[in-house]
């Protein structure tokens, strides 16, 4: 077959899955069953017990639920407050990994020799990089990884012991390591693919996380405090949110089964790496350079108004009607991770002289609930999501596109690690939910 009759063969099989597997909407009324676990609210469906974080969008006020700002606690902690409880000139990412896993704040000592095994940990096999990061670079850096983390599962001689202590072992060793398989990896598809120089730099056993990222991206290895800080904050934002979203219950699912946990968190990347998902500030970026095209003055309301109601008419941008980084699945009133980032975001553009930019998305932000609400029947309120303004961030750090994804990995594999854990303490079931079928039964003649 050439190629051209390979296609039309492959979409003539697409034709008939698309009569043969077509579900009658009525279906999922008459049974109560809701598609993607939530009610047309957004609200999930509860399928387990977490006691790692928790998201708060309305409160119970004289017997009626009501909208409030919304809230996000880390183990019994608004994440707000983590973070302003923080020094000026300390960076959290660390400390607030041990609260996520251990359930409770470090005391001196504990911060002491958790720093102490993250930077020790913060390595990767002989000739690792070399004989599997770039043996197959790859754009997509999610990919690159998930394919390490498989990987690296073959030089650990514990990889299936079931204990928990094995257990955090590896997530711990994963946790130091997620910074190299994502620079790495990219450093790999620059230089292979792109024909750009390439530099591999070794990590620093006493910097943070954040520090250590910007330092091995970095040709000179050079950053300010305040582009540490800042993404020390994203970091912090992004490893954590809730037990019910896509990958977090990926991570549940598969650590139900009994599998290694190297396993586990491959398959919590491929579920992360979705657009649906960990890909949406990648969106908001393209939109804005759409919206950047298309607006001579970023500070006419009016002449923005225009042009966003024509991305919700349709009209522009890729026709898709959604203006990204409004809007989200559990939050009404606000995303209290993008009220905490929105002064570090400030303070970032200020150093890089990107005010101009700022007063874009603010604008944005300011008049785009009101355009969706003008335009489309909605059951709870929009605002801005964290992911509006954490593309900008990357940007402004000379973060490349083809590592946003990457980053929000890094971050979270400290919250699919918590969870992992929880899921083996508390509960031996392999988890299987219910589908009822609908299926015609048929005769054979």
């Amino acid at each position: 077959m050439t190629t051209e009759q390979m296609n039309d063969y492959f979409e003539e099989l697409e034709a008939v899955c698309l009569k043969n597997d077509n579900i009658a909407p009525r279906l999922f009324e008459e049974y109560g069953v809701n598609k993607g676990l939530r009610d047309e609210n957004g609200k999930g469906v509860l399928t387990g017990l977490t006691n790692i974080s928790k998201i708060v969008s309305s409160k119970i006020v004289d017997n009626q639920k009501i909208p409030c700002d919304g809230e996000l606690w880390y183990r019994g902690y608004r994440v707000e407050d983590l973070i302003h409880c923080l020094g000026q000139n300390e960076f959290g990412f660390e400390k607030i990994a041990y609260l996520l896993l251990m359930g409770k704040l470090p005391d001196e000592r504990e911060k002491e020799d958790f720093d102490r095994i993250i930077g020790e940990c913060r390595t990767l096999p002989t000739n690792f990089t070399r004989d599997v990061i770039m043996k197959a670079p790859s754009e997509d850096v999610m990919n690159s990884m998930t394919r390490s983390i498989l990987t690296l599962a073959s030089y650990d001689k514990k990889v299936k012991e079931p204990s928990v202590s094995n257990s955090l072992r590896q997530c711990i060793q994963l946790i130091s390591e997620f910074p190299l398989l994502a620079v790495y990896g990219y450093n790999a598809y620059n230089h292979y693919e792109k024909n750009e120089s390439m530099y591999i730099h070794h990590p620093d056993k006493q910097l943070s996380t954040a520090e250590n990222l910007l330092m091995l991206l970095r040709p000179d290895r050079k950053y300010t405090l305040t582009e540490a800080k800042v993404l020390d904050t994203a970091l912090i934002l992004h490893m954590e949110h809730g037990g019910g979203n896509n990958s977090t219950f990926t991570t549940r699912v598969v650590t139900s089964s009994g599998s290694d946990t190297y396993s586990t968190m491959a398959a919590a990347m491929c579920s992360l790496k979705g657009p649906k998902h960990g890909g949406a500030n990648i969106k908001v970026m393209e939109m804005m350079d759409d919206i950047r095209a298309h607006i001579k003055d970023y500070s006419d309301k009016d002449e923005i108004e225009a042009y966003l109601r024509r991305i919700v008419d349709k009209d522009a941008f890729d026709q898709k009607g959604l203006i990204y980084g409004m809007g989200h699945a559990v939050y009404s009133i606000s995303d209290p991770r993008e009220r905490v980032f929105k002064d570090y975001v400030k303070q970032l553009a200020e150093e890089k002289k990107r005010q101009k930019d700022l007063e874009l998305y603010e604008n944005i932000e300011m008049l785009a609930p009101k355009i969706i609400a003008d335009k489309r029947h909605i059951y709870k309120g929009v605002s801005p999501n964290v992911d509006f303004y954490s593309g900008f961030v990357y940007d402004m750090l000379g973060i490349p596109v083809e590592l946003y994804t990457a980053m929000f990995a890094v971050a979270r594999i400290v919250g699919w690690s918590a969870h992992r854990i929880e899921e083996m303490i508390c509960t031996d079931k392999i988890i299987r939910p219910a589908y009822m079928s609908v299926m015609e039964e048929k005769r054979l003649s």
